[in-house]
């Protein structure tokens, strides 16, 4: 893009769809009612110490009773496509045997909604919420401790993904697998600070290489079933990763936190293997042998699209922190590594400001890593299926919310997936991270993501400005400049 071109002069290919997402736990709430049990999440939040304030997900945004309220302002909002999650507690208790129908009732009836509405619906099978039995209950004697690093998890996501496929493929196109398995296996069972909230580098990769045979399972499952119209993918949340210098040391990091962030998942999913630097990296944690003959050719599907969810790049060095501070890596100060193998690694904070979780607003990165995936995955196309800011958001005198850095950093990246698209990029959409305020993991309510703003007490929604603000965007395909805050 020429430096004199207007923004407003930035106007997406037609047929870009302009959604939004959220996922189960953190909005729907409900989480005893209709047959519903308990999830990883369920238990994690519930034990002292492991999230901001005590929260849990409970009621989060009340979302499982006030489903037809929040399609009408989806709609009244202009959002084309809906990106949401299935909780695999309500729909299938234990993880494993039939469906609960009451669960997937639900999920209908949101789907018909959203269809009478005219907004296209994307399933997102696993985003964290796995059901508490899969992780409680595992074979006598298995190193494995249950959860994902159990291999019979994986054949679990199988059926389960036949289930859901089973009751919505008539009349939902999109599916995604997983969301962000990285943070599933390295926060869940390397760090600690995600469920279920174990700290076993082991556990880790083999969660890892789990979530990658449960993603070809699924997939392969959700081909079974749906027609031959729908659209299977996956939701990665790769690393724009950043050496500090051009040091040996620290292009050697950047090398290290690559494979562990970005190529554990796109080597098997995109290659059908697990890069040999991978493998001698963390050759003294585990010998791989959970990997099994033929699971590679499992794990390697044919995909429709690739999901891609970014906040910000990581800039690393290859020195350990001398004076033992915080690790900068987005994922907060954990007493545990979430990097097997590397954990000599350092973070620094890229330049630049900062949102309310500490992480550094750089567009670039996004511009990155969508050409990276276009040159890794020759003719797949892309969908940012999450972006988005957390600021510290509070209701005007007259009730409005104003959120202009909010309408800074999308008018950012949004540029950002522009530049993308005009250097070849094949990037067919963009979901807003997140719809509303919502239950933030381990950092319970007191981070807001929305583009609408949610009263814990009341529930009720109050759009922010930059809700109007994409709305606007959404309907004309053309980037506003961001000192339209959208206000009525």
């Amino acid at each position: 893009m020429s430096d004199t071109q207007s923004a407003a002069n930035l106007r997406f290919p037609p047929g870009f769809r302009w959604g939004a997402a959220t996922a189960a736990y953190q909005i729907e709430g409900a989480v005893s009612e209709d047959g519903r049990t308990p999830s990883i999440w369920d238990t994690f939040s519930r034990t002292p110490g492991k999230v901001l304030g005590g929260d849990t997900g409970d009621v989060a945004c009340d979302h499982y009773h006030r489903w037809r309220d929040d399609v009408r302002l989806m709609a009244d909002l202009g959002i084309g496509a809906y990106r949401f999650s299935v909780s695999w507690p309500r729909v299938q208790p234990t993880g494993r045997g039939p469906a609960v129908q009451r669960g997937l009732d639900f999920y209908r009836a949101l789907v018909d909604e959203l269809l009478a509405h005219g907004i296209t619906p994307m399933v997102t099978l696993y985003h964290w919420d796995l059901p508490q039995e899969l992780e409680s209950a595992f074979p006598s004697g298995s190193p494995a401790g249950g959860g994902w690093p159990e291999r019979d998890t994986a054949y679990r996501f199988e059926e389960y993904a036949g289930i859901v496929a089973g009751a919505l493929g008539d009349r939902v196109e999109w599916w995604a697998t997983l969301n962000e398995p990285w943070c599933s296996a390295f926060l869940g069972y390397g760090s600690g600070v995600h469920a279920p909230g174990r700290t076993d580098p082991v556990a880790a990769l083999r969660a890892a290489h789990h979530l990658n045979l449960a993603h070809g399972l699924g997939a392969w499952a959700l081909r079974t079933v749906l027609p031959g119209r729908a659209q299977v993918g996956v939701c990665l949340n790769p690393s724009a990763v950043r050496p500090l210098t051009d040091a040996p040391a620290d292009l050697d990091a950047r090398r290290r936190i690559d494979a562990l962030a970005n190529r554990v998942f796109t080597g098997p999913m995109l290659r059908g293997t697990y890069d040999h630097d991978l493998l001698a990296d963390t050759a003294r944690i585990t010998d791989w042998s959970f990997v099994h003959d033929g699971d590679l050719a499992v794990t390697r599907q044919p995909l429709d699209f690739i999901g891609v969810n970014y906040y910000s790049p990581a800039v690393v060095s290859g020195s350990a922190d001398a004076a033992g501070g915080p690790r900068h890596d987005g994922h907060g100060a954990a007493e545990h590594s979430p990097w097997p193998g590397a954990d000599d690694v350092s973070f620094h904070r890229a330049p630049g400001e900062l949102t309310a979780m500490d992480w550094p607003v750089d567009p670039t990165g996004l511009t990155d890593l969508l050409l990276e995936y276009t040159a890794e995955a020759p003719g797949v196309p892309l969908l940012v299926t999450e972006n988005g800011a957390a600021y510290d958001d509070k209701p005007g005198a007259a009730g409005q919310v104003h959120d202009p850095d909010r309408i800074r950093y999308l008018h950012g990246h949004l540029t950002a997936v522009h530049e993308a698209i005009m250097s070849g990029a094949d990037v067919r959409g963009y979901f807003l991270w997140s719809l509303m305020d919502n239950f933030e993991w381990a950092y319970g309510y007191s981070k807001r993501f929305g583009a609408v703003y949610v009263d814990y007490g009341t529930q009720a929604r109050t759009p922010k400005s930059s809700a109007r603000w994409y709305a606007r965007v959404a309907a004309s395909g053309e980037l506003a400049p961001p000192d339209e805050e959208g206000e009525d």
